[in-house]
């Protein structure tokens, strides 16, 4: 993690200033908590008020400690703190503390915080906020992971773009990201599929639209098999086959597996998502025995009603039902087996999973079986998996009340609701920009951006409930306002049509507006750091609305006369310096945009 220079000096000078302070206690503790620096670095927060300071320390926490009501602790410290950096020449020239109730509130000087994030930010341009404390760590992250033989639904577009995103940001922090799509590409279903073309279906159902005629006849084997459950047994038959490798089967199943990856490719290319490894549940078909041997030899299966399980002993959670009585094979016994294959492949640092809650407790189960299977086999640390391995859950999609289910045909189609989004955009596009020459590019970035950020922009852990309008709306917080605050970036940077330098008046951007803009610059860091802790995209989302509105706030802002205190002037010294805060607002939206996945339009 990279440090932040100034809560780098507060630190180091709080944790001496606490220890002069509480002699006996620190002789008591030692190197520990508040007498330490970087566990004060670690406790630092952001006051909710800017004015209020640009990073604080909250005392009232460490009162059980020191054994003084925080209003005693904070001047105390705050005034040995001070006189510590005065003493070193690094005083209030560069930082101040300030004792406000429990609170010690930290005030960089100005200029040095504007010099220090605004010089990094325009020296290291589209490389800013990164870092390489992944270095030499791989990262395996599973996403999107839709099944063949359907059309791309909405159902798998918050995985892809959670999971698309958090590639980019750790690659980004320096990690060997390794992005996997498993497919849904074995199973009971493609009896289903095969006993369904078999009886309805022809070879022009694999040509035109070929994807969306598979969907309706899975549709309609459904409908049929309520009507004939014998339907059900075909089907088991029919994927017995496959399993056997019976030639026509086998045939049949890897057509529909081709014109599946076809489609997903090219719905893929439109979102700008990408992959390091595809593959799919039946490359896993003959690695689940020696899998399952390795279980039994660590004692930890047993039959069950004639089925072969790993009983759990937990009463959370129910046995693993690794083969059913006739001797198939299942979901959980092919994801243990892919966990071992991984695990010897990349010998990761960690494997992500990016799957919605409703698998919870089908990745609580596998995860227990592989630390029962390190725990019976007695491996050192450094070759068990089970710490590594995390399951990032997401909420539901909802379009209003309406909910989904292939079964029943009611799929959303992803393309349908993209082709819906980018009609929109360019209808308000025309309405704002009408001689915009790249209408239809621009429209299409806009569109497909407001589809990804509406997945990304809500904490992962909560639903989202899509609504069209609400996420292509140019003012709210959305995928386009982002887009469009990039776009009025670089139109000011034309406009001003020189060189930007760092070698500015950088006392020019001490109002109100201009501070709360720096402050957000050079906060951009972090937010990726705490996106790629939280396996969430939304910090490095909300970080950007919140740079966004800041910077728009400071481009709207008025002289005392009510003038618009344009950014670009007569003034050559003062439009120097705000077009240097101007880039690096850029260079950081269009950072982060590309973070989560969206393109950064240069005229809207």
């Amino acid at each position: 993690m990279s440090k932040d220079k100034f809560k780098e000096q507060f630190a180091g000078a709080a944790a001496k200033a606490f220890q002069k302070t509480y002699p006996d206690k620190f002789r008591s503790v030692g190197n520990e908590q508040v007498f330490n620096a970087d566990f004060i670095y670690d406790h630092l927060e952001t006051p909710k008020d800017p004015s209020m300071g640009r990073f604080s320390l909250p005392v009232f926490k460490f009162v059980p400690l020191l054994g003084e009501k925080p209003g005693l602790i904070t001047p105390k410290i705050s005034d040995e703190i001070n006189r510590l950096l005065k003493s070193t020449g690094n005083g209030p020239a560069l930082i101040e503390t300030k004792a406000v109730g429990p609170y010690l509130n930290v005030v960089p000087n100005f200029v040095a915080c504007a010099m220090e994030a605004l010089q990094n930010v325009l020296k290291l341009g589209e490389n800013y906020g990164n870092s390489i404390q992944g270095s030499q760590l791989k990262v395996l992250l599973e996403y999107s992971s839709p099944n063949i033989a359907k059309p791309f639904g909405v159902g798998h577009l918050r995985s892809t773009a959670i999971g698309n995103s958090l590639r980019k940001i750790f690659n980004a922090l320096g990690y060997e990201a390794i992005g996997i799509n498993f497919l849904g590409d074995w199973g009971t279903q493609f009896g289903k599929m095969i006993v369904a073309y078999k009886k309805w279906g022809n070879k022009e159902t694999l040509n035109d639209n070929a994807v969306t005629n598979l969907l309706d006849l899975y549709v309609r084997f459904h409908e049929e098999a309520e009507k004939n459950p014998k339907l059900d047994d075909e089907a088991r038959e029919a994927f017995k086959e496959l399993e056997d490798g019976e030639k026509s089967a086998v045939a049949l199943w890897q057509k529909f597996k081709e014109i599946s990856q076809t489609e997903f490719d090219r719905i893929y290319q439109i979102l700008g998502v990408e992959y390091d490894w595809v593959t799919g549940e039946a490359f896993l078909n003959d690695k689940m025995e020696s899998a399952i041997k390795r279980l039994k030899k660590d004692n930890l299966t047993k039959q069950s009603q004639g089925a072969l399980i790993v009983d759990l002993n937990d009463p959370q959670l129910p046995p693993v039902l690794l083969k059913k009585a006739d001797g198939a094979t299942l979901y959980a016994t092919r994801d243990i087996a892919g966990l071992l294959f991984r695990w010897e492949k990349y010998h990761f640092h960690e494997s992500i999973y990016v799957v919605g809650v409703s698998q919870s407790d089908h990745f609580k189960q596998i995860f227990k079986v592989m630390e029962l299977m390190e725990d019976a086999e007695n491996l050192p640390a450094s070759e068990r998996m089970a710490g590594r391995i995390k399951h990032v859950e997401f909420g539901w999609v909802k379009f209003g009340e309406k909910t989904m289910s292939t079964r029943r045909g009611n799929i959303i189609i992803l393309e349908d609701v993209i082709d819906q989004a980018v009609a929109l955009a360019k209808e308000k596009i025309k309405e704002k920009n009408p001689d915009l020459k790249s209408i239809d590019k621009t429209a299409q970035m806009i569109g497909v951006g407001a589809v990804i950020f509406s997945q990304i922009s809500v904490r992962r852990h909560k639903d989202v409930n899509f609504n069209l309008d609400e996420v292509l709306n140019f003012e709210g917080e959305t995928g386009p306002y982002l887009q469009y605050t990039h776009a009025r970036l670089c139109s000011l940077l034309r406009l001003y049509n020189g060189e930007v330098s760092s070698n500015i008046e950088y006392e020019l951007l001490d109002r109100p507006e201009e501070t709360q803009v720096i402050n957000l610059v050079e906060d951009f860091p972090k937010a990726i750091e705490d996106a790629a802790r939280n396996y969430d995209p939304v910090f490095v989302a909300t970080h950007l609305l919140k740079l966004s509105s800041a910077f728009n706030k400071f481009y709207q802002r008025k002289d005392e006369k009510g003038r618009i205190d344009k950014i670009l002037s007569d003034n050559r010294e003062l439009s120097a310096t705000r077009i240097a805060l101007v880039k690096a607002v850029q260079i950081v939206v269009k950072k982060g945009l590309n973070l989560l996945g969206l393109e950064a339009p240069e005229e809207m």
